[in-house]
Parts: C-alpha cells; sequence; structure tokens
C-alpha cells in the first residue's frame, strides 16, 4: 500500500472528463484522504484536449505533483500529451475503442479497457467516465460502495434509476479491471486514511463563500473565465440571504453598480479576470475620488487580449497597482491558500470600508480553479468592521445656512466621517471632480493640495492587514530566498523541503498584502540569504520589479518565469535553485 499518488483522466472536452475527477476525488475526500486537483481545459465548450490531475495523499498536500502514476485515456491524444509525466511502474487505463498505444520510451503497462461498450452495455455510451472511475477505484483499492453517496448526491434528482445506472457502470468498470490484476501488477492500493471530514473546494468558492460571511448582499459582474464560478455560486447562495446577483451587460456597468450599491451602504462587490478589470480602470478612479468601498476580486489569466483564457498566469501585478490614471489609494492582497481566499476576502470588505478605497484581491486560474483539500473554516474568526460610517441612531449637528455635510473632512488619518443617503443633516454632494470637504468641485490650488494628501494619507502608514509576508525563514543565513504569490506557495514549499533535504539553507516569503508593499518586511527576509529567487507565472518579472522598486538589493534578485500556461511544478523549482546556486544564474 502506498501514501500518495498522482492520477489524471483525460480526453476530449465534454466526454465527462471533469465529471470523473469530480466523482473520484470527492470519494476519496470523504474517506478522509488529502487532495490537490487541477483542471488544463480548452478555451471552448466542447472539443479540445482537457485533462484533471489529482494528486492524492495520506498527508496534506498543497501541490501538483511532478510525475504521474495513473493514466486514463479517452483518445489517443491523451496518451501523447501526457504519457511523458507517467513513471516507469506506471498505468495507462484506456479505451479499447480507439486502439491505444504508447509511443517509444514509455515503460508504463498499457490496458485497453472497454469504456464505451460496457458503458453501452448498461445502457448509455456517456456513461463511460463512471466505467473509468470504477476502473480506477479497482486500482486504488476502493470499495464500490464509496462511491455510492457521491453518484447519489449528483444524480438523485434525475431518478433511482439513473443512480443505479451509474453504479452499475462503475462496477463493471471495477470487475473488468480487477480481473486483470495479477501478482506482477503494479501495487497501487491506498494506505489507510484518517477518515475526518474535510471540506474539498475551489478558491472561487470560497471567494464567494466570504463574501457572503462578510455580508454582502449584492454581486453585479459580467461572466468570465476563471471568475465566473464565484457568480454561479452566489447566485443560488445570495437570494437566501436577503441579496441578489446582477449579471450586468459589461464590467464597466458592473464596477458601477457596485459603487453605487456601497454608496447606500450595502456591501457590495465584482469578480472578473484581466480583460475586466481594464474595462474596470476609469470606475476604480471614481471610488478613489469618492472615498467609496469598493471590492473586485482579479482572477489572473493568460494574457493579453483574449490570450490563454483558461490557462494559469500572474501578469496582472503592475496592473492592479497602478493602471489607475491619477494617484488614489488603493489596497491589493493576494491570497495563497483556498483557506485565505475566505478570510482575504472577508478582510477586503473590511478594508474597503475602514480606508474608504477599492481593494483589489487577487487571484490567479490556479488557485480559483484548483480544487483541493480544507480544514473546516472558522467562523468565529469573522468580524465586521465598517470603519468611521456614522451610526444611524447618532444625531448629526444642524446645518445652517445651505452648509452641507463635511464628508471630506480633513483628518489626521486621512479617513473622513461617511454617512448613508437619506441621513438627517448628512446631505453632501458627490462628484468625480475634485471637490473641497463637503463635496462641492473646487479647483483652488491650496483646496486640491490639501485633498490630495489627505487621500493619501489613509495608507502612508501600513494597513491593518494580519499578515503581509508569509513567512518560513528558519535560517538567519540562508542560501537561498524563495519568493512567490499566490498559487505557487504550496509548490515553492515542497521544492523547498526538497532542498533542504539535499542540506542546503532555505528560506520561503510569500508576499500576501502587493499594495501598499511590505518593504520592511522583505528588506528583513532579504537581508537574511545570499540570493533571492522570485518566482512567478510571467514573461517580464512584475514582482520582481516590485521587490527592486521597493526594497532594492537588485544585484540579490533573479527572476524566474513561467510563461506558457501551465503552473510550476515542484521539480522545477528545485532545480532553478540548484543552477542559481551552482552557477549564479537560471
Amino acid at each position: 500500500m502506498i501514501k500518495q499518488l498522482s492520477w489524471k483522466v483525460g480526453g476530449q472536452q465534454g466526454e465527462g472528463i471533469d465529471s470523473a475527477g469530480e466523482i473520484l476525488s470527492s470519494a476519496l475526500n470523504r474517506k478522509g484522504y488529502h487532495l490537490f486537483g487541477y483542471r488544463h481545459f480548452s478555451s471552448r465548450i466542447k472539443g479540445g484536449h482537457s485533462n484533471t490531475k489529482i494528486r492524492i495523499s495520506t498527508e496534506p498536500t498543497r501541490s501538483i505533483s511532478d510525475e504521474l502514476d495513473i493514466l486514463v485515456a479517452f483518445d489517443q491524444e491523451t496518451i501523447d500529451l501526457n504519457a511523458h509525466e507517467l513513471v516507469q511502474t506506471g498505468i495507462i487505463l484506456a479505451d479499447e475503442k480507439f486502439k491505444p498505444k504508447v509511443g517509444e520510451g514509455i515503460t508504463a503497462r498499457l490496458i485497453a479497457v472497454p469504456f464505451t461498450k460496457i458503458a453501452q452495455e448498461v445502457g448509455l455510451a456517456q456513461m463511460k467516465n463512471m466505467v473509468a472511475v470504477g476502473g480506477s477505484g479497482a486500482l486504488l483499492g476502493l470499495d464500490i460502495e464509496a462511491f455510492r453517496e457521491v453518484i447519489e448526491e449528483r444524480f438523485l434528482r434525475k431518478g433511482q434509476k439513473i443512480v443505479e445506472k451509474n453504479m452499475e457502470a462503475i462496477a463493471r468498470g471495477y470487475q473488468f479491471v480487477q480481473e486483470l490484476m495479477d501478482q506482477d501488477f503494479p501495487d497501487y492500493k491506498l494506505a489507510s486514511s484518517d477518515g475526518k471530514k474535510r471540506l474539498y473546494m475551489i478558491g472561487n468558492h470560497a471567494i464567494a463563500l466570504g463574501a457572503l460571511a462578510a455580508g454582502v448582499r449584492l454581486m453585479a459582474a459580467y461572466p468570465i473565465t476563471p471568475s465566473s464560478e464565484i457568480m454561479e455560486y452566489l447566485i443560488k447562495k445570495l437570494p437566501q440571504f436577503g441579496g441578489t446577483v446582477v449579471q450586468t451587460e459589461d464590467e464597466i456597468a458592473a464596477i458601477t453598480m457596485v459603487i453605487g450599491a456601497n454608496y447606500g451602504g450595502v456591501r457590495s462587490f465584482t469578480a472578473s479576470a484581466g480583460p475586466g478589470l481594464s474595462l474596470m480602470t476609469e470606475a476604480i478612479g471614481l471610488a478613489g475620488m469618492t472615498e467609496t468601498p469598493a471590492v473586485i476580486i482579479d482572477t489572473q489569466r493568460g494574457g493579453p487580449s483574449t490570450g490563454l483564457p483558461t490557462k494559469q498566469e500572474q501578469s496582472d501585478v503592475l496592473a492592479m497597482l497602478y493602471s489607475t490614471h491619477g494617484e488614489i489609494p488603493k489596497i491589493v492582497i493576494a491570497p495563497s491558500t483556498v483557506e485565505e481566499c475566505f478570510y482575504d476576502t472577508i478582510a477586503a470588505f473590511n478594508l474597503a470600508e475602514k480606508y474608504q478605497c477599492p481593494v483589489i484581491v487577487l487571484s490567479d486560474l490556479a488557485l480559483s480553479l484548483g480544487k483541493q483539500t480544507v480544514e473546516p473554516l472558522s467562523y468565529d474568526r469573522v468580524q465586521i468592521d465598517r470603519g468611521k460610517l456614522v451610526d444611524s441612531n447618532a444625531e448629526l449637528p444642524s446645518l445652517e445656512n445651505s452648509e452641507l455635510f463635511k464628508r471630506y473632512e480633513l483628518t489626521e488619518d486621512g479617513v473622513s466621517p461617511r454617512v448613508l443617503p437619506g441621513k438627517k443633516n448628512g446631505l453632501h454632494h458627490v462628484t468625480g471632480v475634485e471637490h473641497d470637504q463637503t463635496g462641492r468641485p473646487s479647483e483652488v490650488a491650496t483646496n486640491r493640495k490639501q485633498m490630495m494628501d489627505k487621500r493619501l494619507r489613509k495608507l502612508a502608514n501600513g494597513i491593518d492587514f494580519a499578515e503581509p509576508v508569509f513567512t518560513d525563514s528558519k535560517y538567519d543565513e540562508a542560501d537561498i530566498l524563495i519568493v512567490g504569490f499566490n498559487s505557487t506557495r504550496g509548490t515553492i514549499q515542497e521544492a523547498k523541503q526538497r532542498l533542504e533535504n539535499d542540506g542546503l539553507k532555505v528560506n520561503h516569503a510569500h508576499i500576501r498584502q502587493l499594495l501598499p508593499f511590505p518593504a520592511e518586511e522583505m528588506k528583513r527576509e532579504m537581508e537574511k540569504a545570499k540570493r533571492v529567487l522570485v518566482v512567478e507565472n510571467n514573461a517580464t518579472g512584475q514582482l520582481a520589479s516590485l521587490i527592486k522598486m521597493n526594497v532594492g538589493m537588485a544585484d540579490k534578485v533573479v527572476h524566474f518565469g513561467k510563461y506558457d500556461g501551465d503552473p510550476f511544478k515542484p521539480s522545477e523549482i528545485y532545480l532553478q535553485c540548484k543552477e542559481l546556486l551552482v552557477h549564479g544564474h537560471v
């Protein structure tokens, strides 16, 4: 029995690839195994190669694996594109329908299984993915009944007959593969798990759940990969809490609707990807100028333009920080785990209201769509902070002689008292042009400087964010410091462990607050290392440039970029660190 393995299923998009991975992994999750999954899918509704890779372990795992133990193939292309990942003793379960074959140098054992034929005998060719799930279950030593609860939840609404047909397909696939297993067969039976109940979710669902916990009552958005699951989740859930989701005609309408709702006192937000954020840029400036709270989720994907809509990239960093014309206070935070997606989303709404400014939560495709084991969330940690919002029961001083409420009052910390529309004696003007303390337009030079300084004072002394930088730095004199952000955290941690097993002193810093940039925290970490390797999914080294600009020590900083659409593997980071330490470059 083994404690960890990697399983992948592939075929043409629309063949039930996702369903096969979802059902197998959900059954394993309910038995207490730790899982980390990643979907490689095409940017079309049907057709094009798609695969789902799942790492299964009896211990916590936070990264996709370098290698592959079991490959389930519904077409020859899946074997051609993925067989090179297989270990020497790997197994390929392939549909006999396409007469599968392996190329030169592949030592994995090929087993032709009549997926389609069995499915047709059961009653429906589309159930070939369930036959494949059953065959995989046999390899892993799972009991067939482990799938029943998952199948019932997924198909019972279609009737008990459909449930039984799917279970029959699983059983037939299980039996076929089990009968082939002999004493020379590779042992892929899983060791027992701890049996504990844990969540199994994608980052987008954690973001949506965080928004609910934060008290959101409106989401306005336009669907776009890879953020759409946030919207789809809340379409079902938000009405249960008295809220609603509005699918707008475009991203400009979405962000302006969010600004209006927040001005009215309703916690609201939008979610999009790079192209959508480009359209929102002007309105984000409006939120900054009018000092209106606004939370925006950016799930990064491959660019520019339409780019690689369904592939991993981290190339929106500088755009999120600096794209707004003019200068406004803005906060950008970047969760690095699914748990942080939940907690950081809650924090974003508190920060937006506390500092009365736009807050961008920066994610990436691998984090937003990668499904993984999550320990139970702590709802006791949820706190709501509405900042300087004037209590609805509080009385404001009377306004005399056509005076207006000083909504933009000059204060020491730059944050002014905020009132909701309709508040007695809270009447004020709101405009996107420069204005005085009551909101009336003003182009007086002294006023302009005062108001700019006031707005920028909000973030001048940092912000109240719990963990600007995650650190795993036990060495005061490290050979190398690995730096990353978003989804690379678990991959870096695994590479770090391998390097330490080789006797190297390796520290890790993961930046979670990009603006205001945590310069002092990063300076302390960088001073302890001989070299700094910045790992990021982009070509131009945006995070590395940000570090050099805010911290310095440019001679120590080396950028390691990957921008082919795939996430990093632990081995890639491990080898680059070795190369840097031996030859001084990557």
